[in-house]
């Protein structure tokens, strides 16, 4: 089905073509002129579309390949669909068959239920077919398959006699045989099917079948690999992109480089690979927009004043939002001041003086399994408060070149605290008590304050021991680029180009684990399941039981510790952390080698390169904007147009075990010699509608001439009609006296068997006799 459809001008969009419903076939022909007359039958079995007529015509009537048994809604009778009539009915599809499964004929209902209907089509009214039959098969096609075919045509259709052709051979016959002389023509046939690719030497019109060769890949393959690289492209493409609709693309937009890896290469420039690139716009739709309310382009949106009032509004909003997160930032730290200060009086109070079970219990009494539990939960309180006081100083400019300024503190006194309490009342103890909680904070404070003074002092020797270490590290750097300039930038280049490595391979590693069913998230979790099944007893199964007996409570992430089994899998921070170290370590290398090294460029910089390769990696799948429905529904075809045929070629890209078209003509021509293979080059016919893929006669010719001498002429020509020339020949050879010897009879069937065919010239030598 030929559909017309206009590319845009814009970024070179072409609009996928909607589904046109198929028109009514032409009624049945006149049989009154054949009626009697033993007038050939032809019929082309090709794979993807039937073609029949009677030899005496012009042209042959066809449709596809495909019959579908569909029972009607209404008056609930059964139908037979064939060809486009399939598509009408969308229940018929999903009962469509094809007489074909790949390149072996097999399904021989679909192929009686077709046959119907092209005799019907014919007008043969007769309860025979009284006409022989001159019908194609594929090279070398397997004797059950024949043997069934003429099992269908003698039995059931009753014919005098059949012969069967390689259709390959009788397109060449069409295109080189002429009228009133013999048909000796030389050639080399390459026949260009659905699902293979048949090259056939022939000489003095006779197909020498001994050497001809079949390659697994034909133009189904082709389509199906297409729609593999788009899925793999696409992988979560809003559509789903059908096998009919990657046929188009196939058909529409694929051809053949003459060189196929100096184009790749080409396309190292991101504009030229963007300049040849062919984008497929998919139906989409309009999505709301949600500042204005409505959707797109339907004349609901604001003007510019309400939009200014709604942000405003929005920005006070988020304003006041920031007060409430302040307020009960400080609330919390208050709160956790008071936790504090109350943990550290107890602490000091209790575990000097009590004894290990007194302490112990007093512990449970506050809500602590054991000690190790208090412990942790006091550092955790002392590094919050310690944070939240330094984030409260930052906002308040309470910080000094990094460092926290400590305001100076008053010391309080605590009379009672050393007065005995027998010489105390009730009142004076109560207060008494309240003193020592607060003394015990106060000393608390002092001896973290006298902590971040003596880290402070570590930090600056620190400091000053790595400044120190540094001077040394640049002067011995600077002595040795004086003493060998191109030694030192090979040691940086080689130090720069192990850094990119490794940023790039964590890169890598952080993109599968993104991926769940990459074999990096696979491991991930399997060490997740193990370190569970170890882990067992620590993640709560010793918790306290649930109501009714029913197993254990799952007390995961009350303790601190158990959260140490993600620490041992997520190496998440890090990476992050040893990334920074070694983008900042390679920007200082660059630098270097910026300065003192004249043949490195900015050109060669970790950051170019990355630039070039997003500009490359955006080039040949843009990214668009999330509501952008018109471009999340586009399909950019850059080197996929390439190399789906470039499979013809080199089979190997596409994962088929085969030798390409150059590798297999080359081994059937050194069947030969010399002067045989100058005839055969000298005429190198193309058949078969893949072969009117562009540029596929100059890339065969690229890949034959460094093969052959200098002085010997190729010459590659394709068929006049690639898709109904075989038809054509073969009508045309029905009409010679040679016809009525090569088919077989049906006496000779019942006597032979239907796997066996007469040799001739045009036919396979498999089963022959």
């Amino acid at each position: 089905m030929d559909i017309d459809v206009q590319p845009s001008d814009d970024l070179n969009i072409t609009p996928l073509p909607f589904s046109i419903i198929p028109s009514i076939p032409p009624p049945p022909e006149d049989y009154t002129l054949h009626r009697s007359q033993h007038t050939p039958l032809i019929i082309d079995n090709g794979s993807t579309n039937l073609r029949w007529g009677f030899a005496t015509s012009s042209e042959p009537r066809y449709g596809p390949n495909i019959v579908a048994k569909y029972r009607e809604r209404k008056t609930n009778h059964p139908l037979m669909l064939f060809g486009d009539a399939v598509e009408v009915e969308s229940g018929a599809k999903t009962q469509a068959k094809t007489p074909w499964e790949g390149d072996v004929l097999l399904n021989f209902d679909a192929l009686e239920n077709a046959l119907d209907y092209a005799f019907v089509q014919l007008g043969i009214d007769t309860p025979t077919v009284d006409h022989p039959v001159l019908m194609t098969e594929r090279l070398c096609s397997p004797v059950h398959s024949r043997a069934l075919t003429s099992e269908l045509m003698f039995e059931q259709y009753s014919v005098p006699s059949l012969a069967y052709c390689v259709d390959g051979m009788m397109s060449f016959y069409q295109n080189n045989h002429f009228s009133g002389q013999p048909f000796v023509s030389d050639g080399l046939v390459i026949s260009f099917n659905t699902a293979s690719t048949s090259v056939i030497p022939i000489l003095n019109g006779r197909g020498v079948l001994n050497n001809a060769k079949r390659i697994p890949w034909g133009a189904s393959q082709a389509t199906d690999y297409l729609l593999k690289l788009i899925q793999m492209k696409y992988p979560n493409f809003p559509t789903r992109v059908s096998v009919a609709q990657a046929n188009w693309m196939f058909r529409t937009f694929c051809s053949v480089s003459t060189d196929y890896i100096s184009l790749l290469r080409s396309f190292e420039d991101p504009s030229i690979l963007r300049s040849h690139q062919k984008i497929i716009q998919f139906p989409f739709l309009l999505n709301s927009n949600p500042l204005t309310g409505g959707a797109a382009g339907n004349g609901d949106e604001k003007t510019e004043e309400e939009l200014a009032r709604i942000t405003e509004r929005r920005r006070e909003q988020g304003r006041k939002l920031q007060e409430i997160a302040a307020r009960n930032r400080i609330e919390k730290l208050r709160q956790k001041e008071s936790d504090l200060t109350y943990l550290l009086s107890l602490r000091d109070n209790y575990s000097s003086s009590a004894t290990k079970r007194e302490w112990d219990r007093k512990l449970r009494e506050e809500g602590f399994d054991d000690e190790e539990t208090f412990e942790e939960t006091l550092k955790k309180l002392e590094a919050d408060v310690k944070k939240g006081r330094k984030r409260e100083k930052e906002k308040e400019g309470g910080t000094v070149d990094g460092e926290d300024v400590d305001e100076p503190m008053e010391e309080p006194s605590f009379p009672l605290v050393d007065i005995p309490d027998a010489d105390l009342d009730t009142s004076s103890l109560a207060e008494k008590k309240k003193q020592k909680l607060l003394k015990a904070g106060y000393e608390a404070r002092l001896r973290a304050r006298k902590e971040r003074e003596l880290k402070a002092i570590k930090d600056r020797e620190e400091k000053a021991e790595r400044e120190k270490q540094r001077e040394l590290e640049e002067r011995l750097d600077s002595e040795a680029r004086e003493a060998d300039l191109e030694g030192w930038a090979r040691k940086l280049k080689g130090e720069q180009e192990a850094l990119m490595t490794r940023i790039k391979d964590r890169a890598k590693r952080r993109a599968a684990m993104s991926d769940r069913k990459s074999a990096a998230k696979q491991e991930r979790m399997k060490n997740i399941a193990n370190l569970a099944a170890a882990d067992e007893k620590t993640l709560g199964g010793s918790g306290p039981s649930k109501k009714g007996g029913r197993g254990t409570e799952d007390m995961f992430g009350a303790d601190d510790a158990d959260w140490a089994i993600y620490r041992k899998i997520n190496t998440t921070t890090t990476i992050s952390s040893d990334e920074e170290e070694d983008l900042a370590q390679l920007q200082q290398i660059e630098q270097k080698l910026l300065t003192h090294d004249p043949t490195f460029t900015n050109q060669h910089t970790h950051a170019s390169i990355v630039s070039q390769r997003s500009a490359l990696l955006n080039a040949f799948r843009p990214v668009y904007e999330e509501g952008d429905g018109a471009g999340n529904t586009r399909i950019h075809l850059t080197t996929e147009r390439w190399r789906v045929c470039e499979a013809w070629f080199a089979p190997s890209i596409a994962g088929v075990d085969s030798a390409g078209l150059g590798e297999v003509i080359q081994n059937i021509l050194s069947r030969f010699g010399e002067e045989e293979k100058g005839r055969l080059v000298k005429n190198i016919f193309l058949s078969g509608s893949p072969s009117q893929i562009p540029d596929i006669a100059p890339r065969l010719y690229s890949t034959l001439r460094p093969l052959f001498p200098v002085e010997m002429p190729i010459e590659i020509r394709s068929a006049n009609d690639p898709a109904l020339d075989a038809w054509r020949g073969m009508a045309k050879f029905a009409k010679t006296e040679e016809f009525a010897t090569v088919g077989m009879s049906k006496a000779e069937y019942e006597e032979m068997g239907g796997e066996r065919l007469k040799r001739w010239w045009g036919s396979n030598w498999n089963g022959g006799f």
